[in-house]
């Protein structure tokens, strides 16, 4: 563990950069203009009372007289706050890990409004976090299985972080990096531009009239309403996205064995799966009602690109897909879909093939379609043109 962090919107930066992070003790005590990361005035007021509410480690002190420091920020409370504040507009401020050295910290194994959650002092706390640090690590979560509580476990340090314990200021684009490199005068410390930490993609390609090709994001955080897995036609979910389907919902996993039994997934036919649950209670940190989420029903289009687990992909039944798609998604009711790289990973399919027949029958049909491209390999400029991808 080399870091801690903060979020924040970045309207505190010339505060907090100056003076430190307050404590809402603090903030309250000084008269400290702070800018809230969420926009509802009843939320914020709830939070507070519910922090208000906790006392730690038998003493009378409460969350309120400690600046809490999360040890993942890529968390629920990002996530939600993405929809109601916008990456534009929040900034992670990477704490070094000295901080450590301030007396009278408090480890908090998850959220700290969860009655599940303990609190431990300092260095003992720091060794129970060890038990449960590839949770806290891991890029998703769960409600189910207790990894949505702790991943947001945090750090508390007494009254305020002193400033010169912040070692960078992280943010989701570059002109957000652009403006906020003006308004720091420590030439110490860097400005980051890092997407990924605020569920965003490197980039972005528009291509043709409705496609986007997506580089470096995760497809189960899309927006979008209808997300593709890749799958066989044995039933297996070992690998890939399709294991990462299992693992994060297993409903789908479920759905995807009897659809497999009943022989409602084949080549020429992908399946889709219309879940009716929402995702935003798995991926916020309050109720699912209060986040301006898009699509929050998520439905799972289970794409056959390959016959047999053992088997690498056929283009021909990639095709053969397509055209299904490309027919029945209007009559099936899909309204906007986030695909991978078809047979481009573990199906040993390569780019520079397969993109331009996905385009041929993904481009104009009136829908937003995005294309994330494979992790394993580099993309040559030239295969990511509206030359190459349109030109069937």
């Amino acid at each position: 563990m080399k870091s801690l962090y903060y979020i924040t919107h970045i309207d505190n930066l010339p505060s907090i950069l100056a003076r430190g992070i307050f404590s809402r003790k603090r903030i309250d005590t000084e008269g400290t203009q702070f800018v809230p990361m969420f926009k509802g005035k009843t939320d914020a007021k709830n939070n507070i009372n519910k922090r208000s509410k906790v006392k730690l480690l038998n003493s009378r002190k409460s969350l309120l007289n400690y600046a809490n420091l999360f040890f993942q920020p890529r968390n629920p409370m990002m996530y939600r706050a993405i929809f109601e504040t916008g990456e534009n507009k929040l900034a992670v401020l990477e704490i070094d890990n000295l901080v450590l050295n301030e007396s009278g910290f408090i480890i908090a194994d998850g959220s700290v409004v969860d009655k599940l959650t303990q609190f431990y002092p300092g260095t003992q706390g720091l060794t129970k976090l060890q038990q449960q640090w590839k949770v806290i690590q891991n890029e998703w979560w769960k409600k189910c299985d207790g990894s949505k509580r702790r991943i947001m476990a945090e750090c508390l340090i007494p009254d305020y972080v002193k400033p010169e314990y912040i070692r960078s200021v992280i943010v989701a684009k570059d002109e957000t990096k652009n403006w906020i490199s003006g308004i720091v005068n420590n030439p110490q410390l860097s400005v980051i531009c890092q997407p990924g930490m605020f569920f965003q993609p490197k980039r972005r390609l528009a291509i043709g009239q409705n496609i986007s090709i997506v580089d470096g994001g995760d497809i189960f955080f899309s927006e979008l309403q209808t997300l593709t897995v890749t799958v066989n036609l044995q039933g297996v979910m070992g690998k890939g996205l399709a294991l990462r389907a299992r693992e994060q919902f297993p409903d789908v996993y479920v759905e995807y064995e009897k659809a497999c039994r009943a022989k409602k997934i084949t080549p020429e036919h992908p399946y889709i799966y219309k879940r009716e649950e929402s995702v935003t209670d798995e991926l916020t940190d309050i109720k699912p009602y209060r986040v301006n989420m898009k699509n929050p029903m998520k439905w799972f289009l289970l794409f056959a690109t390959k016959r047999h687990w053992r088997s690498n992909s056929r283009i021909e039944d990639i095709e053969n897909g397509l055209k299904w798609l490309q027919k029945n998604l209007k009559k099936e009711g899909i309204q906007s879909l986030a695909m991978a790289s078809l047979g481009c990973a573990l199906g040993g399919l390569n780019w520079k093939d397969v993109a331009p027949i996905m385009c041929k029958y993904l481009h104009g049909i009136d829908i937003p379609v995005e294309i994330y491209l494979p992790r394993e390999y580099p993309i040559q400029p030239e295969h990511l043109t509206e030359s190459h991808l349109l030109s069937r």
